[in-house]
């Protein structure tokens, strides 16, 4: 996360707070759809990249630059959320709610080396599978429900679009 842009977050006064996510997808070769989890730094749940609102940015935006340095994704990421979820953020002596617009990403590639690469564990799975994996029960319907709405590609058409490869 951008330090310079990013405020220190308080106790919030029983409103929710505001972060923005990437779900990061692949079409693997069998034209169906992949997700990335990865761990969190602390807890080490499974999660999507998220953060906090960065100054002069669009939310669509923070999301993708999250997904780069968390998880070194690059790709084309949608400027309309797919949906909301809510989770309890443990601060130093508190939590707090928050509330996560998450933005598609279509991933085209991975970095070789990104800022959190030794902190986290990632994984592409089946839609699915993630759903499964992540505790927010909102969060794992926004990726079913995102993975069923995607209209699979006749393989002609995957072919030529040379679509990028999961990593392990």
């Amino acid at each position: 996360m951008a330090k310079s842009s990013v405020k220190k977050k308080r106790p919030s006064d029983g409103r929710p707070q505001q972060q923005y996510a990437a779900l990061p997808y692949v079409r693997n070769e069998n034209g169906t759809i992949e997700v990335l989890v990865m761990s969190s730094r602390e807890t080490r749940r499974a999660v999507i990249p998220k953060g906090w609102p960065m100054r002069n940015r669009k939310s669509w935006k923070t999301a993708e630059i999250e997904a780069r340095q968390e998880a070194g994704l690059i790709g084309e990421i949608g400027h309309r959320s797919i949906g909301e979820y809510r989770y309890w953020k443990r601060l130093d002596s508190s939590f707090v709610l928050v509330k996560v617009a998450v933005y598609p990403l279509r991933v085209t590639r991975q970095l070789t080396d990104w800022p959190e690469k030794h902190e986290r564990v990632q994984k592409w799975l089946p839609p699915e599978d993630a759903a499964a994996l992540v505790d927010e029960t909102e969060l794992g319907e926004i990726i079913v429900t995102f993975s069923q709405s995607i209209v699979p590609k006749p393989k002609a058409a995957r072919r030529r679009e040379g679509s990028a490869q999961p990593v392990a």
